[in-house]
């Protein structure tokens, strides 16, 4: 990683020093236990508070509750310490590959390339193929015929972008996705299965990350399209002619099936998903593990908060689930009232009635 100087970096990072050399240099991260001369660290949960006092970092960026940490360290304020570390991140990061084309590297003569963009050994780009500036494709990548890229793109290796799909600019796909793969559709023919041909596309807007080894398959008919910002995990399927909406975040191994649509901002949770065919609203939380088989409105439908967090399978509103967890409770201790009801009831009937002992009181008091 390059070194930066502190006062630089405060200035990149809209951050202000409070104590520390702004000459001093980082050029790595580390979390504050692991931390040691020339690294960047940082603190955004006060619990960790201890741990600052005894870091040997070169540097800390702090929140403005931490500002009067005692710490050897440099101290970095920022309003958000978390973002501003991230930031640093990416301030830090190795550069990209230089520029050009890698001559194990084989580009069709009649795809199209911007300025400053990198091929790497063993890339593919087919006939038509248009990829913007600055954007980088890693070694054994492949850009089908007629597809087109916009700028600052960074493909990993193995990622497979398939034929006349289209893509934003600053874009991210990790290593393995594969954008345009034939959606999943079949007929019945009686005696077999008749492939359906998947003539359709994929649209994937501004700033979208997809996960490595993850799926966005081509659109029977029309388009299946991810919402500008969205950000997919590892092994994410995301079917046929579904719709994303911008600025969704999916956990690995969430799966929706085809012809869904999900609104604005929606979040779901590892292993859960969607049937198809169906509308999920603005703003839903789905739980890890639930699974969605109907139409939930989100905020567009003036849902509030209480109702945007749905869990389980069949899905539930939260507020349902955390009262069905509570009867589930009460009704052990019903079931043990009912139970000392019972045996009462057999003394009475025998004729053995007598003085109530403390432990036949069915309240328990």
């Amino acid at each position: 990683m390059p070194e930066i100087p502190l006062g630089l970096l405060a200035q990149q990072l809209e951050a202000v020093i409070l104590k520390g050399d702004p000459g001093a240099k980082v050029g790595r991260l580390a979390g504050l236990e692991e931390a040691g001369p020339g690294d960047l660290s940082f603190l955004a949960n006060p619990a960790y508070r201890k741990l600052l006092a005894a870091s040997r970092a070169e540097a800390v960026i702090v929140g403005p509750d931490l500002a009067g940490a005692e710490t050897a360290a440099a101290l970095l304020q920022a309003a958000n310490p978390d973002l501003a570390f991230a930031r640093a991140a990416l301030i830090l990061a190795p550069p990209p590959p230089p520029p050009g084309v890698h001559p194990a590297a084989t580009v069709s003569p009649g795809a199209v390339l911007g300025r400053e963009v990198s091929v790497g050994a063993g890339a593919v780009v087919e006939d038509g193929a248009v990829l913007g500036d600055r954007t980088v494709l890693f070694p054994q990548t492949y850009v089908g015929a007629g597809a087109r890229l916009g700028s600052d793109c960074l493909l990993y290796p193995g990622v497979r972008i398939c034929r006349g799909v289209t893509v934003g600019s600053r874009c991210i796909f990790q290593a393995g996705a594969v954008i345009g793969s034939d959606g999943f559709g079949y007929a019945w023919t009686g005696e077999g299965y008749f492939k359906i041909p998947q003539v359709g596309t994929v649209v994937i807007e501004d700033e979208v990350e997809i996960g490595a080894n993850s799926c966005v398959d081509r659109a029977r008919f029309g388009e299946t399209r991810i919402g500008r910002g969205t950000k997919l995990d590892n092994l994410v399927q995301i079917a046929h002619n579904v719709r994303l909406g911008p600025h969704c975040a999916f956990a690995a191994q969430v799966g929706i099936a085809g012809s869904a649509r999900v609104g604005a901002g929606v979040q779901m949770g590892g292993q859960s998903a969607a049937v198809g065919h169906i509308r999920l609203g603005d703003g839903l939380t789905i739980v890890g593990q639930a699974a969605i088989s109907k139409s939930i409105p989100g905020r567009e439908a003036g849902v509030g908060r209480e109702g945007l967090v749905w869990i389980d399978s069949p899905a539930k509103p939260m507020r349902e689930h955390l009262e069905e967890a509570r009867n589930l409770k009460a009704l052990g201790r019903l079931r043990r009232t009912v139970k000392e009801l019972e045996a009462r009831l057999a003394r009475l009937e025998g004729g053995r009635a007598g003085p109530v002992a403390d432990g036949d009181n069915p309240r328990g008091s």
